[in-house]
C-alpha cells in the first residue's frame, strides 16, 4: 500500500485575506514551502525552502480545528509557490469538507485540478471543467489570484481564462510598457491589482504614477490595492 500523500508545509494559520479583491474576509491559510522564484521584494523568503511533510489529513485536521475557533469560509493555498506541489488531493479533500479555495500563484506553474460536485456555495466557482464531472460540476479551485513576477513577468497561458484577479508588486522592475503589456494580456473584465512593495512609501508613489499613466494610455480595471493585514498589523 502507498504511503498517504503529503505536503511540504511552512505554516497553517488563521487571519483575514489581506490582499485583492477578497481583502477584509476571515481567511484560514496554508503556506507551502518551496518557489521556483527568487524575487527580491518577496516578503516570506522563509518558505523558499525547508518546510514540514505532513500528511493530507492533518492538514485538514489543523484547517477544521482553526475554523472552530476562527470561522472561516475560504481556505487560501501560498507560498512560496503552491503549485510546485501536487495540491490536488488537499484540495478534494477541503472541497469536500465545505470550504472555498483561493490558489495565490506566481503563474508559471499550471495544475489541472478536478472539478467536485457539491451542494453548498458556488457563486464564486470559475468555468475549470473535468472530464470525469457531472455538467455543471464547479471547478476544484474557486479563485486563482495570478501574480506575474520578474524578469520576465511570464505566465500560463490557462489562467488567461482561470484567474479572477491579476496582481502585480510595484517594485523597481515593474515600468508601465509591462503594466500594459499583463493588462492587454488578460481580459477586460478581470481586474488587474497594483500593489506596493510592503506598503512603503516609494511603492506607493510608484504604484499611483503607474495607474495615472495606465488611465491616461486608455488601459481601464486596473486598481491600487494596499496591503491591510500590513496597515493592521495582523499576520
Amino acid at each position: 500500500m502507498p504511503p498517504p500523500p503529503t505536503l511540504k508545509i511552512a505554516e497553517i494559520f488563521a487571519s483575514i485575506q489581506g490582499e485583492g479583491l477578497r481583502q477584509g474576509e476571515p481567511t484560514i491559510f496554508v503556506r507551502l514551502a518551496g518557489c521556483n522564484l527568487r524575487c527580491a521584494f518577496c516578503d516570506t523568503k522563509r518558505a523558499w525552502t525547508g518546510g514540514r511533510d505532513t500528511s493530507i489529513a492533518r492538514i485538514a485536521a489543523r484547517v477544521t480545528l482553526l475554523q472552530k475557533t476562527r470561522p472561516a469560509e475560504w481556505i487560501v493555498l501560498t507560498g512560496g509557490e503552491p503549485l510546485l506541489q501536487d495540491v490536488g488531493p488537499l484540495v478534494r479533500l477541503l472541497k469536500k469538507k465545505g470550504f472555498l479555495i483561493q490558489i495565490e500563484t506566481n503563474g508559471i506553474i499550471y495544475r489541472r485540478l478536478p472539478a467536485l460536485v457539491r451542494a453548498f456555495n458556488t457563486r464564486t466557482s470559475t468555468a475549470e471543467s473535468d472530464p470525469q464531472a457531472r455538467p455543471g460540476a464547479p471547478a476544484a479551485a474557486d479563485w486563482y489570484t495570478v501574480s506575474p513576477k520578474p524578469p520576465d513577468y511570464a505566465f500560463h497561458p490557462e489562467y488567461r481564462d482561470r484567474a479572477r484577479e491579476v496582481k502585480l508588486v510595484a517594485s523597481k522592475e515593474l515600468t508601465s510598457a509591462i503594466v500594459a503589456r499583463v493588462r492587454d494580456a488578460f481580459p477586460p473584465s478581470v481586474p488587474l491589482l497594483l500593489q506596493p512593495e510592503s506598503n512603503t512609501a516609494a511603492s506607493r508613489a510608484k504604484a499611483l504614477r503607474l495607474l495615472r499613466r495606465a488611465a491616461k494610455e486608455g488601459r481601464t480595471n486596473i486598481r491600487l490595492s494596499l496591503q491591510m493585514h500590513k496597515i493592521l498589523r495582523v499576520p
